[in-house]
């Protein structure tokens, strides 16, 4: 789960001071290391879908406010307040990707999840150059046609495999997150703390009308804890921390991570096998997303002038 833009100011702060610059690599590799783990987690629950979503929620929430309280003190009121109707936009984006993803790990393999999830990126690209009149390069254009080539690989091997619905949910997952940057992109004042912590809100509200709460046992109660506060909440934290002091570009480079450890996990302890299509694939749409972040950090080390 990889969604935040940095500030310019907080940026420019990381870029002037090595510390903190290598402090937020580390939070935000943190960050992807834990998110990375959900695909894990959820192999464990027996629990049906919605009632994980439900407690996975519910546990995100509560550690994400616990944090905001913690943080804010008595600005908390205020800074929920500050979110205003993009934040709630943003915020039912996170929802319905949260929602998704826990959906989509009963229908796919966790490597396509996140393979088809990181295009999220070039669809954000996409929609901003129709949405915010945003100019798209020709490294970015041909970045989405490797992506979309290596994600149409990806696809025709869960047609074969029958777990099309399972890749069609994480590209709505992907469809979340792009348009959720895209509204970040045009009301740069949503933070994105409060805005994921209303989103597990939303999400633990809906799923409710379909969970059943009081079913799991204390072994997936506290599998569901993790999944919650650990690799929601607490992952969350650290990005949002940690993206503060790196260039957005470096950010992004780094939450590749999640996409790349998270299959490892899965096929560690449960042998999760993706297929040869789907390595395939996600290997093409990997290089293409990590080719065409490095550049977008090359070009950013060439615009800034030597010191004097």
């Amino acid at each position: 789960m990889t969604s935040s833009q940095p500030s310019s100011a907080a940026v420019a702060t990381g870029a002037s001071d090595p510390d903190l610059r290598r402090r937020g690599a580390v939070m935000v590799a943190a960050a992807a290391i834990c998110w990375s783990s959900g695909g894990a987690i959820a192999r464990m629950i027996e629990s049906d879908a919605w009632t994980t979503v439900f407690w996975r929620s519910t546990f995100g929430a509560l550690a994400l406010i616990a944090f905001i309280v913690w943080r804010e003190r008595r600005g908390t009121i205020a800074l929920f307040r500050s979110v205003g109707w993009p934040g709630v936009a943003v915020a039912l984006c996170f929802a319905t990707a949260s929602t998704s993803f826990v959906y989509a790990l009963n229908l796919t393999t966790v490597a396509n999840i996140l393979i088809i999830q990181s295009t999220a990126p070039f669809l954000a690209a996409v929609i901003g150059r129709f949405v915010l009149n945003e100019r798209v390069r020709l490294q970015g254009w041909l970045t989405i046609l490797v992506a979309l080539a290596g994600v149409t690989i990806m696809v025709s091997d869960s047609v074969q495999r029958g777990s099309i619905v399972g890749d069609l949910l994480a590209a709505l997952i992907a469809l979340s997150f792009s348009t959720a940057v895209v509204i970040v992109r045009r009301h740069n004042e949503v933070r994105m703390t409060p805005a994921t912590c209303l989103a597990a809100v939303f999400a633990g509200a809906f799923s409710l009308l379909f969970a059943a709460p009081l079913s799991p046992s204390a072994e997936d109660m506290a599998w569901m804890a993790l999944f919650g506060a650990g690799q929601l909440g607490i992952g969350m934290v650290l990005f949002t921390t940690g993206a503060r002091l790196i260039p957005a570009a470096e950010a992004a480079l780094l939450s590749v991570l999640e996409t790349i450890l998270g299959p490892i996990w899965v096929w560690i302890f449960f042998a999760e096998n993706p297929g040869e299509r789907a390595i395939v694939g996600g290997l093409i749409v990997l290089a293409a997303l990590i080719v065409h972040t490095a550049m977008d950090i090359h070009r950013q080390y060439r615009a800034v002038p030597p010191p004097a």
